[in-house]
C-alpha cells in the first residue's frame, strides 16, 4: 500500500523551483560541498527549500533527460560520480519536530545534528548523531549512522520510524513498516539510490547524561595504547563506544595548543548512560597508560557528543576512505602502526579505528538493509590537501594503509566512510544487495537518481 503525501493536479505540471545554471552568478557557491575538495559541477542546482522544490526538481530533471542527485551538506560528496548530466537538489528543508510523549522526532532534509540536538535536548531526550554538528541527518542516517551511542543502541538507522521520499515519477511517498515496506527497508541503508527523501522521523531516547570524553598521549607511546585499548575492546561492555586515533591537527587557533600541529595518540567515545558510577573502573585499562598529555573524561549531557572528536567546524578539504576489519592481532597492529607513522602522521591529518559490536553486529528484526556492520572495527584515514600538490600524497597514503590492513578485511564496507564511490555491490552481503537491486529496478528501473554509491536495477 502506497501513502501518497502530495502530488501534482492531474492537470496541471508541478511548478518549477529556481534552477540555477553553471552561466549563474551564484553557481559557484551553489555548486559548493562541505569536502572542499569535491569539485561538483552538475548541469543544475536546485535549492529544494520545501517538498513542492523537490517534486518540482525531480520533474523538471525528467523533462529535459537528467539525472537527479539530492545533497543536504554535501560530506560524502567526492564520492558522487560526475554531475555534468545531473541536476543536484541541495535539500535546504528546515524544522525539527518533537513529540516527547512518543520520543520521535520529524527531521527536515535540511537538517544538521546540531539542529536535531537543540531540539530534542530540552525534553531530556538524545538522538543518536554523527560525530560532529553539522553533519546532516539525512545522509548519516540513510547510509546506517554509527553514533557514541552505537554499540548500547545499534546503528541510527534502526531507529527511523517513517521516511517521507520524492520517487522518480514525481510523487512524495511516506513509507513506513507498514505502507511501501520494501522501499522503507532499501531507503535505511541504501541511500540515494531510491529517491529524494524530504524528511524522516526518528526514534529519540530517553538520556539526560553520559561519561564521555578523550584520553591523549604522546606518538611515542602509540603501541602500548594500542596493545592495551585492542585488548580491552574484545571484553568490553556493550555500554563503551570508543576510538583509536593517530591525530596530528593543524596549527589552527581553536586547537588546544599542546595539541596544535604534534602527532598525537588518542582514545575518545562515550559510556552510556545508566552505568556511569562504573565508568572509571569501565575505561581504566587504558586510560592509566603511560602518561597522558590530557584526559577530558567525565559526566556531560549527549549533546556533548558531538564536541569530543574534534572534527573540524567548519567545510575543510579531504581525501580519505575506510574499510571494516575483523579482530586484529599482533601482526595487525604492527602493519598499522607501520603504515600510520604515529610519530610523523603527515600527510594524513588522522587515522583511526572506531570500536564496534555489541549492538552494531546484531541485526534486529525491523532493519533496513544496512542493520548492523560486520567486523570489530571500522578503519578510516583522511588528510586536508592545503595545495593541489597535496591531494596526490594523501591519496597515496590513504590506499598504502588500507592495503597494508586488508588482510584483516571483512570483504565489505561502510558507505557512509567509503569515499570513493562507485559500486555499492561490496558494501552488502550478496542477498541483500540482490534485493536492493529489485527495489532499484520497482521505484527507479531508468537509475533518475545517483548516489554515492550505484545499486544497478535489475
Amino acid at each position: 500500500m502506497t501513502t501518497t503525501i502530495s502530488t501534482p493536479a492531474a492537470d496541471a505540471a508541478p511548478t518549477p523551483p529556481p534552477v540555477i545554471l553553471p552561466e549563474h552568478s551564484g553557481y559557484d557557491e551553489a555548486r559548493r560541498a562541505w569536502n572542499l575538495a569535491a569539485d561538483q559541477r552538475p548541469a543544475a542546482i536546485v535549492q529544494a527549500r520545501s517538498a513542492d522544490d523537490v517534486v518540482g526538481a525531480v520533474t523538471l530533471a525528467a523533462e529535459h533527460g537528467l539525472q537527479v542527485a539530492a545533497q543536504s551538506t554535501g560530506h560524502l560528496a567526492a564520492a558522487l560520480p560526475d554531475l555534468d548530466r545531473t541536476v543536484l537538489v541541495r535539500t535546504m528543508i528546515a524544522g525539527v519536530e518533537v513529540d516527547p510523549v512518543a520520543r520521535r522526532a520529524r527531521v527536515g532534509a535540511g537538517a544538521i545534528w546540531q539542529d536535531v540536538i537543540d531540539a530534542v535536548t530540552p525534553h531530556g531526550l538524545a538522538a543518536l548523531s554523527g560525530s560532529t554538528h553539522d553533519v546532516g541527518v539525512m545522509g548519516y542516517v540513510l547510509g546506517g549512522g554509527l553514533s557514541w551511542l552505537a554499540r548500547s543502541e545499534g546503528l541510527a538507522a534502526n531507529h527511523v520510524h517513517a521516511i517521507e521520499v520524492v520517487t522518480a515519477d514525481g510523487r512524495l511517498v511516506r513509507c513506513d513498516a507498514e505502507h511501501e515496506p520494501d522501499l522503507f527497508w532499501a531507503l535505511r541503508g541504501g541511500a540515494g539510490n531510491f529517491g529524494v527523501v524530504t524528511a524522516i522521523e526518528i526514534e529519540l531516547l530517553a538520556i539526560r547524561e553520559v561519561i564521555a570524553g578523550m584520553t591523549v598521549w604522546p606518538a611515542a607511546q602509540a603501541r602500548e595504547v594500542l596493545e592495551a585499548w585492542t585488548a580491552w575492546c574484545r571484553t568490553a561492555p556493550e555500554s563503551a563506544t570508543t576510538a583509536f586515533r593517530l591525530l596530528r591537527l593543524p596549527p589552527l587557533p581553536e586547537i588546544p595548543e599542546p595539541l596544535r600541529d604534534t602527532p598525537i595518540v588518542v582514545v575518545d567515545g562515550a559510556v552510556r548512560a545508566g552505568v556511569h558510577e562504573h565508568a572509571d573502573g569501565v575505561l581504566a585499562a587504558f586510560r592509566g597508560i603511560g602518561t597522558p598529555i590530557m584526559d577530558t573524561w567525565g559526566p556531560m549531557s549527549p549533546a556533548g557528543l558531538v564536541q569530543i572528536h574534534m572534527d573540524p567546524p567548519e567545510p575543510v578539504p579531504g581525501i580519505g576512505d575506510g574499510i571494516l576489519l575483523e579482530d586484529l592481532d599482533e601482526a595487525a597492529l604492527d602493519a598499522f602502526l607501520a603504515a600510520g607513522e604515529p610519530e610523523v602522521v603527515r600527510p594524513l591529518l588522522l587515522a583511526e579505528l572506531r570500536q564496534l559490536g555489541g549492538a552494531v553486529a546484531r541485526v534486529p528484526a525491523h532493519a533496513g538493509a544496512r542493520g548492523a556492520l560486520e567486523g570489530s572495527f571500522l578503519l578510516f584515514a583522511v588528510g586536508m590537501p592545503m595545495a593541489p600538490a597535496d591531494g596526490e600524497a594523501i591519496h597515496h597514503r590513504v590506499q598504502e594503509l588500507l592495503g597494508a590492513m586488508r588482510p584483516w578485511a571483512t570483504g565489505t564496507v561502510y558507505l557512509n566512510f567509503a569515499e570513493r564511490g562507485g559500486s555499492a555491490e561490496s558494501a552488502f552481503p550478496a542477498a541483500t544487495y540482490e534485493r536492493l537491486r529489485d527495489v532499484r529496478g520497482a521505484w527507479d528501473p531508468g537509475e533518475r537518481f545517483v548516489g554515492s554509491h550505484r545499486i544497478t536495477p535489475r
